[in-house]
């Protein structure tokens, strides 16, 4: 199982960015994913998630700013970021859940950058 993740990169405050993660060796449908995030010197959070059946999660007031979503046929789950903030500056990691619900399988992160 691999994951790549892409999309990152800088962005004004008040923009739009979207993220990819594609995944190799597994169907996406069949396991639950989320997004999470890093910055500097705070631990890694959940930002959003999707359970196999298409339910959707998001941390606190993300839900009216991010998107989680994902194409099956493509093999990839995006983020869909707008109205980005500078508090949004972070490392960004999709994952994917084993069958217990662990996130077994990460990708290598991808690095959004706001600048105000």
């Amino acid at each position: 199982v691999q994951l790549q993740a892409s999309g990152g990169g800088v962005v004004q405050a008040g923009g739009s960015v979207r993220l990819s993660c594609v995944a190799s060796g597994l169907t996406l449908s069949r396991y639950g994913m989320g997004w999470f995030r890093q910055a500097p010197g705070q631990e890694r959070e959940l930002v959003a998630a999707m359970h196999n059946s298409g339910d959707t999660y998001y941390r606190g007031s993300l839900k009216r700013r991010f998107t989680i979503f994902r194409d099956i046929a493509k093999h990839t789950a995006y983020l869909q970021m707008n109205n980005v903030r500078p508090e949004d500056t972070a490392v960004y990691y999709c994952a994917v859940q084993n069958m217990y619900g662990y996130y077994e399988y990460w990708g290598q992160g991808t690095q959004v950058t706001v600048s105000s």
